[in-house]
């Protein structure tokens, strides 16, 4: 493996820290503008990565998810991984804001993902040129508008514990549909095997890698 291979995953897993820790901590942030305290009093909305690492979903999946499938003889792999989840009082933020606040929490870490990525992709054009496409700054950038685009398309698929699951279960509880929110509350602790069966199976090519390619060819058109 030569020194640009290194400079790439370098560049990769900066992106995929960046992603995930900003991730759960807008999700902390917004439940604190609605005062939820748990996450400021757990020293979650620090920005220092050490208090958001999960040895498993910040470490050793990213790396495995990079290296078997090269190890097995693709040419690449692809960094999936999360970062310890920020604690959330939602009772907190429902008494204080309604179902509508419980929302915007939801959905909190997927705008900031979209923003991240919209942001690189405009920041990208002015710094890249042929001599520096293969550079460490082009390289982040580049990764920082897939990864954000990834992890936001991923986290709005209707997953049991996952956000796109939890919005839909305040809007639910909103609008009094309780059986929506029951359905999602009970499959919960089989979030990671649906999310292993996309990932492993066909599903990934509707589910994840059409919308994903959609919106990277808009993002860097």
């Amino acid at each position: 493996m030569n020194s640009i291979n290194f400079i790439g995953i370098a560049a990769s897993i900066i992106a995929l820290l960046i992603a995930i820790i900003g991730h759960e901590i807008m999700h902390g942030w917004v439940a604190y503008k609605y005062g939820d305290m748990t996450a400021k009093q757990n020293g979650r909305l620090s920005i220092n990565p050490l208090v958001h690492i999960d040895p498993i979903g910040s470490v050793l999946v990213p790396l495995m998810t990079y290296f078997l499938p090269v190890l097995l003889g693709a040419s690449s792999g692809f960094l999936f991984g999360w970062a310890k989840p920020v604690p959330v009082n939602m009772q907190t933020v429902i008494r204080n804001g309604g179902y509508n606040a419980a929302m915007q929490v939801s959905l909190a870490g997927i705008v900031y993902n979209l923003f991240l990525a919209t942001l690189f992709a405009v920041i990208l054009p002015s710094i890249y040129t042929p001599e520096s496409k293969d550079g460490f700054l082009i390289l982040l950038a580049i990764s920082l508008v897939q990864i954000n685009v990834v992890l936001a398309v991923l986290n709005l698929l209707p997953i049991p514990g996952f956000d796109g699951a939890h919005f839909i279960s305040y809007l639910a509880l909103k609008f009094r549909i309780f059986k929506v929110a029951e359905f999602f509350a009970k499959a919960e602790p089989y979030g990671m095997i649906v999310i292993i069966l996309i990932l492993m199976t066909p599903l990934k090519i509707p589910l994840l890698l059409w919308p994903v390619s959609t919106l990277l060819n808009l993002l860097l058109s």
